[in-house]
Parts: structure tokens; sequence; C-alpha cells
């Protein structure tokens, strides 16, 4: 989902929101295909706009709960199949279980909100004198009860499998909970496929295909930090970021030549160019930082350790 095949709507805090093209198509498909439920088709569009007010909301809470924790968050895209916020917390299971938690807690304290509304709508009686307003009232309810339920399903990648995750991080490690959380993905994806084949549905292999495909992808990186994690690590270093000593061994390329080295045996040079990168990566979280404060933080985590012995 990149930005050209989507369309800019606002920007809030620093948060750029996006809408994918596709949006539309869907509209129009589900907007007819609920045409019979009001005496108009405004009411129907209404809907489809309230089902995405909720689902942005959502995506807010997962960006400012990654913000609270430290990390960044600036851009949330809406598409058919619900929104993406593009956060990139602290590669710590305590930061990441915050910033995936607090998406589906923006839809828990909506239901009671919601509901309020709709009982007062039906000690008012407008379930008899204004049928669509209240029926609209009713599947603002439940549509926002349908994704709190729907995401926290413990199924790779919706926010239920990722917070599978992170508390089985705190027990096993960030590799293995990761493969954990993946393979109960892949069952989780067996059992749409067959409710899509039931029941004939292409929205729901669609959604099994989107779930496929990230369980797939999270099995490939969980596999690389499993190996990532078993390699030997340099001392006097560590990540500014998430803490970690950096791996012995020519990880790195040269920007300019295409030559691997090791960056911290160097200094940030090429040792075939002579190039300087102002910046490392850290291969564990893939955040960017000058040497000195790769330095600096191995100094701090040292510090540390020696006043808690």
């Amino acid at each position: 989902m990149n930005r050209q095949s989507s369309i800019h709507l606002f920007r809030f805090r620093g948060i750029d929101v996006f809408l994918h093209w596709s949006w539309f198509l869907i509209a129009i498909f589900e907007i007819n295909w609920r045409s019979r439920a009001y005496s108009s088709v405004t009411w129907n569009v209404l809907e489809y706009l309230a089902l995405f007010l909720i689902v942005t909301l959502h995506e807010f809470g997962h960006a400012f709960a990654c913000r609270q924790v430290g990390g960044n968050a600036n851009r949330i895209v809406l598409w058919p199949l619900g929104g993406v916020a593009f956060v990139d917390p602290p590669q710590r299971p305590g930061a990441m279980l915050w910033s995936l938690a607090a998406g589906p807690l923006v839809n828990v304290g909506l239901a009671p909100i919601f509901f309020l509304f709709l009982l007062a709508a039906r000690a008012a009686g407008w379930q008899h004198a204004m049928p669509d307003v209240y029926l609209f009232l009713r599947a603002v309810l439940v549509t926002d009860i349908g994704l709190f339920v729907f995401n926290m399903l413990p199924i790779y990648p919706l926010d239920g499998g990722q917070i599978l995750r992170s508390l089985l991080w705190f027990v096993i490690g960030r590799a293995r909970s990761l493969i954990a959380a993946t393979v109960i993905g892949f069952i989780g994806v067996i059992g749409f496929i067959a409710l899509a084949l039931a029941r004939g549905s292409l929205w729901l292999a669609a959604i099994a295909a989107f779930m496929l495909l990230n369980c797939w992808g999270g099995l490939r990186h969980a596999l690389a930090l499993s190996r990532l994690a078993k390699l030997p690590r340099r001392d006097g270093f560590a990540c500014p970021w998430c803490n970690a000593a950096p791996p012995l061994g020519n990880f790195w390329k040269c920007g300019h030549c295409g030559t691997a080295f090791d960056t911290f045996a160097t200094h940030a040079t090429c040792p075939q160019c002579g190039a300087q990168f102002p910046q490392t990566r850290c291969l564990d979280c893939g955040k960017p930082n000058p040497m000195d404060r790769w330095m600096i933080a191995a100094v701090a985590s040292q510090n540390s350790l020696g006043a808690r012995v």
C-alpha cells in the first residue's frame, strides 16, 4: 500500500491519514448490498462512513499508544479490509503490547457510548417514529462490537494474534513468540478458507489471503530473527533503541561499492572505497544511529548493570 495509490485525507497531530483507491469500489458494493435496510440510500452511505470512522479511531489508538512508549507513528492507511497504522514501537514486549492493545481498547471505550445512544433512541420510541435513525444507531453499535471481536481473534496479523505474540515474548523470547503466533495464524487461515468455501464468500477468501501472506512473511521474519539471535556479539557497542549488541561479521554493505564489511570493526568506514557512513542500522530493530551513540548506549548499559549488581 504505497502513497501513490492512496488519497491524502488529512493530517492530525503529525499523523497523515490516507484512503486507498480500492475503498471506493468496495463502498459501492457494500452500500448497494444493504440498500434495502433503510428507506434511503443516504443512510447506507452514513453507515459505511461510520464504519471507517470507527476504524480510523481504532488506528489512532495504535498510533498514539506507540508514540506514548517512545515509538514512531506518522501514517494511517484506510482500505477495504479496514485500516493499517504504520507504527514502529520499541522492540520490547511491553511497548509492543501496549501499542497493539490500544486499538481494540478504543472499540471497548466506544461501545458503551453507542449503547447509551441506542437505549435513548429506544426509550424515545424511535424504532417506530424514526426507524432509519434507530437502525443506524444499532448498526453502528454492532459494527463496533464486531470489529472488536474480529480483531481480537488470536490469528496473526490481527491485533489478537499480535497481542498473543507480545504476551509470549515475555516468556519465550522475540523470535520464538513470532514463530508460535504465525503457526497459530496458519491454523486460523485454514479455518477462514474453509468458511469462505462453505459460504462461497469472496470477501472471506480475500481476508484469508491477506492473513496467509502476512503469516508467511511473519514466519520468514521470525526465522531470520532466530538465526540472528544465535550469532556471536561484539562488546563495547549497543543499539540506543533496543540495547542489543551488534553481531560479529560482515553484515553491512557499502552503498557505494557494494562491499560487505563489519562496520563496527572499521568505525563505519568502508574498507574498500573509504566511504564513511553517518549512521549504522541495527540488525535487530532496524533503527539507524550514529556510531558514537552506539558507544554511549553500551557505556550506559554497563553502568546500569553495575548499579544493579
